[in-house]
């Protein structure tokens, strides 16, 4: 089984290429998200989860540029910052709380939580900047065999959008694109 840590440095690094990749005017191109265009993708990714690791575990991680000045910047300071978080021995004895799942180690909710995040966002903003959309086909299984026996409870965060049908000899990264309200 991989880290925390390890898993964040793999799903970001994916992400950062993609981010590193995106041409300059793609920025304001729209995105697989209703009313985002590809800079949201990154904005959404930096803006909610400092606050999520503040609240719940007083964490506060470094802040970079805003994303409507230099997304790619913002991100890499953002990035960065998590990772250092997850390398850091002692993240792995703290705890965040949250009111709506309790208590988890730390480490244990930036994976599952944030992690897990980035790497279904990773396919947006690839769509969005036109570059590759190929996600691991291990990690789209674990994570579709995870969410599934969530479905209502997901549905009923607001946090996924309608499931998209897609034919059952789908591909598992179309299954999971579908799932989470994407039309791959």
């Amino acid at each position: 089984m991989t880290s925390a840590a390890d898993e964040h440095r793999t799903v970001a690094g994916g992400f950062t290429e993609r981010v590193r990749g995106a041409r300059p005017g793609a920025w304001d191109d729209p995105a697989p998200v209703e009313g985002w265009v590809a800079r949201d993708v990154v904005r959404h990714l930096v803006e909610w989860f400092p606050d999520f690791l503040r609240a719940g575990a007083g964490v506060d991680l470094p802040k970079g540029p805003s994303v409507d000045d230099d997304p790619v910047k913002a991100w890499t300071v953002h990035s960065d910052g998590v990772q250092a978080l997850l390398d850091d021995p002692a993240t792995a004895h703290r705890t965040l709380s949250n009111p709506h799942i309790g208590e988890l180690p730390l480490d244990q909710a930036v994976d599952r939580f944030y992690t897990a995040d980035v790497f279904m966002h990773t396919w947006d903003l690839a769509r969005a900047t036109g570059q590759d959309e190929r996600l691991d086909p291990a990690r789209c299984d674990r994570m579709l065999q995870g969410m599934l026996p969530l479905d209502e409870m997901l549905r009923a965060s607001g946090q996924y959008g309608p499931r998209v049908e897609v034919p059952e000899d789908a591909d598992v990264q179309t299954r999971l694109l579908g799932f989470i309200g994407r039309t791959p």
